[in-house]
């Protein structure tokens, strides 16, 4: 007789978020087993690459590199590798160097402040992928410039839930959820009986309403949005998402939705897309493949906001579906959500889709 499939879930903090692995197999004592390594590896990497640890490997980096060659652990340079060639697909829209951009603002321990113009500028000198010099062969780390510093927060995330999804393959799971809090999350095969993990998409605007569901089965999603930290200063909001070539918040964004095959990447780019808008993605997706992002924006009337959805080719392969209920199904036929684009994408467009609605 076939054992009846259980399903396991536990949650552990770690890098200041709470992780969650909910999985599906016939043993609970394999499956808790399973999750126990998955919270150990996080751990670790938290050891590894947190900036708010002195002892952690990513401290010492940040303290050595401008004075000597810095020799890394294979995985960490490897992910390091990763971050600056993000750094530079995206013009700098992600860039690993900007944990000193956070500090002025007030965002790396402590309450939010609005620095002066001639401190931005001063700090931006210390700002840019640029100034990091990765030897492959050598597999070492060098600053030029002292002051530099490394801040894997916009991607280390999600590359711990790629880590952790390694190991729950490895063990032969192959049905299971890892999330990092609301920053990124990878959906491992389906539950017994469903076409994808439903997964819920916050409203900008309010935490407990939704503003889309979305199936996902063997792909990743990571969120950034202005409403997961920052602070008010009079009437003002200053979100912690920064651009780096200004030094400033950026603004007239609420949120930026990435689908990716990877968890990494897609932590880095639901920043970089957050900080580059909606035409600047649309031309990194043109030379990008297996992509999809989802922005809301905001909208001229009260708190309604409007969604403009980006594919890159290949992007009909990402694990993703977007219900549509039958009052936006006559809403699309009626009036036509199109912007003129094609309504598939291609190497060169991707397509973009508004839908403009009060939640």
């Amino acid at each position: 007789m076939r054992a009846a499939i259980t399903r396991y879930e536990a949650a552990h903090q770690a890098m200041g978020t709470e992780f969650t692995l909910v999985a599906y197999g016939d043993d609970p004592q394999y499956l808790t087993a399973v999750g126990n390594e998955v919270f150990d590896e996080i751990d670790r990497l938290e050891g590894q690459m947190s900036i708010y640890k002195p002892k952690s490997e990513l401290s010492v980096i940040n303290r050595t590199a401008a004075s000597r060659s810095v020799c890394a652990e294979p995985k960490l340079f490897e992910l390091l590798v990763n971050a600056v060639d993000h750094s530079q697909s995206t013009g700098g829209a992600f860039d690993v160097t900007a944990g000193p951009l956070m500090k002025a603002w007030g965002f790396f321990r402590g309450k939010g402040r609005v620095p002066s113009n001639s401190e931005i500028a001063q700090v931006l000198r210390r700002v840019g992928s640029r100034h990091v010099h990765l030897n492959r062969a050598e597999r070492t780390i060098r600053f030029d410039m002292e002051g530099l510093e490394l801040d894997l927060g916009a991607i280390g995330k999600g590359y711990a839930v790629d880590r952790a999804v390694d190991i729950v393959r490895r063990y032969g799971v192959t049905r299971a959820l890892v999330s990092s809090g609301t920053s990124s999350l990878y959906a491992l095969g389906a539950p017994p009986g469903a076409r994808g993990w439903s997964i819920s998409l916050r409203n900008p605007y309010s935490s407990e309403k939704a503003a889309n569901i979305v199936y996902l089965r063997n792909c990743s999603l990571s969120t950034s949005g202005n409403y997961e930290k920052f602070f008010k200063l009079g009437t003002k909001t200053y979100a912690h998402i920064l651009n780096p070539s200004t030094g400033k918040p950026v603004e007239n964004m609420l949120a930026a939705i990435v689908l990716a095959p990877s968890a990494c990447d897609a932590d880095a780019l639901s920043t970089a897309f957050y900080v580059m808008g909606v035409e600047r993605t649309r031309e990194y997706l043109a030379t990008h493949r297996d992509l999809m992002a989802l922005f809301y924006l905001p909208s001229s009337t009260g708190r309604k906001f409007r969604r403009a959805i980006l594919r890159s080719d290949g992007s009909s392969r990402i694990g993703a579906f977007f219900p549509r209920t039958p009052e936006r199904k006559r809403k699309s036929t009626r009036k036509g959500t199109s912007t003129g684009a094609s309504a598939r994408s291609s190497a060169r467009y991707a397509t973009a889709r508004w839908d403009d609605r009060s939640l």
